[in-house]
């Protein structure tokens, strides 16, 4: 299978071919065997053109033709399903606590797997770290590299059209770093592969909504923990006039540490984690009552975010708390973007999902409270279907619907 063009679908109009491609090759990934009749009732296309598609998709060997179906009368009918083995994608993802590395055939069906803790800070080197993990797993996946059409990033921050550089957000009251290095140039020279770049949340939502979710989703949000959004209307990610959209909070380069503090839970930006790990290590240094002081050995230093879930499976109240009072103001932002863009479903990712029903339930409360009711009362809270897997298998997802696009 030939390496697709370097020619994402947000960058142009889908030609009439294109659109088409991509409804009867979604229709095929998902509900194969399947026959091209039933192809037709589901894509409103005629017979005839699904069929002549269908034929030169079996001629470039992208489907094949199986089993015969259960006829109701007269000729049975052809199944045809995709050719899984046809092609390969690499998908690398920066979450808040790992990097996430898969390698997946056509049907999205992983194959190889990486996950590593993330680079501590946000530089160049995780960067090279990234392209490192892709090497490795296409290493591990041990296919044809000849078949791998094409490399997904996902990674945080405002990516420029062509992912050239990144302006990653820093922690409250600090400035953010600018990585001038090509991040898609980096990967291309090292992989020889072509290699798409998208923002993290961006990736999530369409992650969730192509690869996670049964019903025809239109308008969707993926709260990527309390920094980034992922806004998906009338089923297209939504990025904005330059790519920025979905900043979740207002900053200044002249507001002080502390204003930034004072206003992260209204308009402000927040932390990734809501300010959880920052306020239970002021509670272990005030030697507040938390089993959180025996997992660091009574340094606050140390605490993760990784902690503080262990810290609520465990039943910690003074953890819960901290997690339920920063779920009810992430909660309220929710409430906020719903009343602004009435959602069908908010998906709740990032990492802070892993806190389970008192993350989620706060988040419901508040959005109970503070939304209007003609949004929330019909809106879904869901955790991510994929957990810290979402951005590497939605830029899986971004790459292989080019793949179909193109055929």
């Amino acid at each position: 299978m030939p390496m697709i063009k370097q020619i994402l679908l947000k960058d142009r109009i889908l030609t009439d071919k294109e659109r088409k491609n991509l409804a009867i090759l979604e229709v095929i990934r998902k509900n194969g065997p399947i026959s091209r009749t039933d192809i037709s009732k589901i894509t409103e296309l005629n017979i005839v053109t699904v069929s002549n598609y269908v034929n030169h998709y079996i001629r470039k060997g992208l489907v094949v033709e199986g089993e015969l179906d259960e006829s109701t009368g007269g000729r049975k009918p052809v199944l045809v399903e995709l050719n899984s083995k046809a092609g390969y994608i690499v998908g690398v993802g920066l979450n808040m606590m790992s990097t996430v590395g898969v390698l997946v055939d056509l049907e999205i069906n992983v194959v190889a797997e990486m996950k590593r803790d993330r680079h501590p800070e946000n530089s160049e080197a995780v960067i090279e770290s990234m392209v490192n993990m892709a090497t490795e797993v296409i290493e591990k996946a041990n296919v044809d590299r000849d078949k791998i059409v094409g490399v997904g990033v996902g990674v945080p921050g405002i990516i420029d059209e062509r992912g050239r550089t990144i302006r990653w957000p820093q922690s409250l009251g600090e400035k953010d770093i600018s990585v001038c290095l090509s991040i898609k140039d980096t990967f291309e020279k090292r992989l020889n592969i072509p290699t798409f770049v998208e923002n993290d949340a961006n990736a999530a939502v369409l992650g969730e909504k192509w690869l996670g979710l049964d019903r025809d989703v239109r308008h969707m949000l993926y709260m990527f923990s309390g920094v980034g959004c992922g806004i998906l209307v009338n089923g297209e990610i939504y990025r904005g006039a330059t790519g920025a959209a979905g900043e979740l909070g207002i900053s200044s380069s002249q507001a002080s540490k502390e204003q930034a503090h004072e206003i992260a839970k209204q308009l402000g930006r927040w932390e990734m984690d809501l300010g959880v790990t920052r306020r239970m290590r002021t509670a272990i240094e005030k030697g507040s009552p938390t089993i959180l002081k025996d997992f660091v050995n009574g340094d606050a230093s140390k605490l993760t975010f990784k902690d503080i879930v262990r810290a609520v499976k465990e039943k910690d109240k003074l953890t819960i708390q901290a997690i339920e009072e920063g779920g009810y103001e992430l909660g309220k932002k929710i409430a906020f973007l719903i009343n602004l863009l009435n959602p069908e479903i908010v998906v709740i990712g990032g990492g802070v999902e892993d806190c389970g029903s008192p993350i989620l339930d706060s988040i419901k409360t508040a959005i109970k409270e503070w939304a209007v009711e003609e949004a929330s009362s019909q809106v879904k809270i869901i955790p991510s279907a994929f957990g810290e897997n979402a951005v590497a298998l939605g830029v899986v997802g971004i790459v292989a619907r080019e793949v179909f696009a193109q055929a």
